[in-house]
């Protein structure tokens, strides 16, 4: 079997202000996205294997959509606040409308969820648009209570091959930007202090029945965030040469493939661990001629 092939994560793999642009448009959006309210239904799904039943769930999937009616259902008590970049900014939008239907729902701002607050934290779809996953893990440990849990969703390497190599065929530079390992990932966990991580992955493949359909779909999704991308505005023309290229990847019925790789996880709150112990001791040099001239022990 050979070794996964670990992803590089750096704290410049994305342009900010693409992403802020994607996550107002995915708020303003008539509805969420289809892709990642179907991945929250099949994270729901995974909820039964955690006998804790949280009175506080937090839901920190930012602007990828509403929190999955099955989440809602496994936990019919629980208060869900909703982490979201701007939440004024969605008083028009399908959320707003969402929100209003549903009493139990409050929005908050990442920088106003208080410590040890939450005994769920739940993110969809999100992780891939942080440009620091280790200190959004970290962010998550500090909400959760003592006994609490995070579950989530998000893109794999494996995601959008297809999409990659049409650019590099083109010589078009980076498609998208790189995503993080599952077993990257579960390092990442430890690291925050989250305990008992637990990785896992499906490959969904989608079909498309036209080039335009397809490019609607990346976009409801996001966006390319590479700060290596194209710098300027793509024209029509180049436009068009993106379609028929879709359109020759077509397969004998007209159906365009595309690729996902949905990674999964999940972890508990570590306790805090106690100062660290040092693996060297200093001795100056005077104490360590007193420790040879010093008899030694009786045994």
């Amino acid at each position: 079997m050979t070794e996964p092939v670990r992803s590089e994560v750096s704290l410049s793999r994305l342009d900010p202000a693409a992403v802020l642009r994607a996550r107002r448009r995915l708020q303003a959006a008539e509805a969420p996205s289809w892709l990642h309210q179907e991945v929250a239904r099949r994270m729901a799904e995974r909820l039964p294997m955690i006998r804790l039943k949280p009175a506080q769930v937090l839901d920190w999937s930012l602007d990828a959509g509403a929190p999955a009616e099955a989440l809602l259902s496994a936990y019919p008590q629980a208060t869900v606040r909703q982490v979201r970049t701007e939440p004024a900014a969605a008083a028009s939008s399908w959320w707003r409308r969402w929100q209003e239907a549903r009493s139990r729902i409050q929005a908050v701002v990442p920088d106003t969820v208080p410590a040890a607050s939450a005994g769920l934290v739940w993110s969809n779809m999100a992780l891939h648009f942080e440009n620091d996953p280790p200190a959004v893990l970290a962010a998550w440990r500090r909400a959760l209570q003592p006994d609490g849990f995070v579950m989530f969703s998000t893109l794999g390497p494996g995601s959008l091959a297809e999409l990659r190599a049409l650019y590099e065929a083109a010589g078009w530079g980076p498609a998208h930007v790189p995503f993080v390992d599952m077993h990257d990932l579960g390092d990442m966990m430890v690291q925050a202090g989250l305990a008992d991580p637990v990785t896992d992955q499906e490959t969904l493949t989608l079909t498309y029945g036209s080039a335009e359909q397809l490019l609607a779909e990346l976009h409801g999704w996001g966006g390319n965030f590479s700060p290596a991308r194209h710098p300027g505005l793509r024209t029509r023309r180049w436009r068009e040469r993106l379609l028929q290229a879709w359109r020759e990847r077509a397969d004998a019925q007209g159906r365009i493939a595309l690729t996902l790789e949905l990674v999964y996880g999940h972890a508990f709150q570590a306790p805090d661990r106690g100062p660290a112990v040092s693996t060297e001791t200093a001795v100056d040099l005077a104490t360590m001629r007193r420790m040879l001239r010093a008899p030694s022990p009786r045994h």
